[in-house]
C-alpha cells in the first residue's frame, strides 16, 4: 500500500472518504431521533427482529462511517459498509416487486446504491491514502 503518495491523491481519497461518510453518518444519526419509525418500516419489509436490525444499522452507519472519514481500520470499514449496503438494497429497493409508478425511483435507488458499494470496495481494496489514521499509524507521513 503506497500510503505516501502525491499530494492530489490524497487530497482525492481523503476528499472521497468524506463524501462516503456524508452519505452513512446523517443517514445513521437521524434514524436514532426516529428510531420506533425506521423499526416500524423495517418490520413492514418482513425483516425479523426490526428494532435489533435498526440498532445495527445506526452502528454501521455511525460507526464505520465515523471509521471512514478518519481513515481508521478504512479497508474492514469501507467493507462492512459494503455489504450493509448489498444487504439493504436487495431489501428496500427491490424495483423488480414494486408497482409499476414505483419501479423507477426504485431501480435508480437501487442502482445508486450498487454504485456506492463499487466506490466501497475500491476503498477497501486501495485503503485510506495518506491523510489518514492509518497511515499515520503506518509511519507513512
Amino acid at each position: 500500500m503506497n500510503t505516501a503518495s502525491s499530494t492530489p491523491s490524497n487530497a482525492l481519497t481523503l476528499a472521497g472518504r468524506a463524501l462516503i461518510a456524508l452519505l452513512f453518518i446523517p443517514a445513521g444519526l437521524s434514524k436514532i431521533g426516529n428510531f420506533a419509525g425506521v423499526a416500524g418500516y423495517i418490520a413492514s419489509k418482513g425483516v425479523p427482529l426490526p428494532e435489533l436490525c435498526a440498532a445495527l444499522a445506526i452502528a454501521a452507519e455511525v460507526g464505520l462511517g465515523l471509521l471512514i472519514l478518519l481513515g481508521w481500520q478504512t479497508r474492514w470499514a469501507a467493507l462492512g459498509l459494503a455489504v450493509f449496503t448489498v444487504v439493504i438494497t436487495f431489501i428496500f429497493h427491490n424495483f423488480w416487486a414494486v408497482p409499476a409508478e414505483m419501479v423507477m425511483a426504485q431501480q435508480q435507488a437501487f442502482f445508486k446504491n450498487i454504485a456506492v458499494v463499487g466506490g466501497l470496495l475500491a476503498m477497501s481494496g486501495w485503503g485510506a491514502g495518506g491523510w489518514s489514521v492509518d497511515a499515520r499509524r503506518a509511519g507513512a507521513l
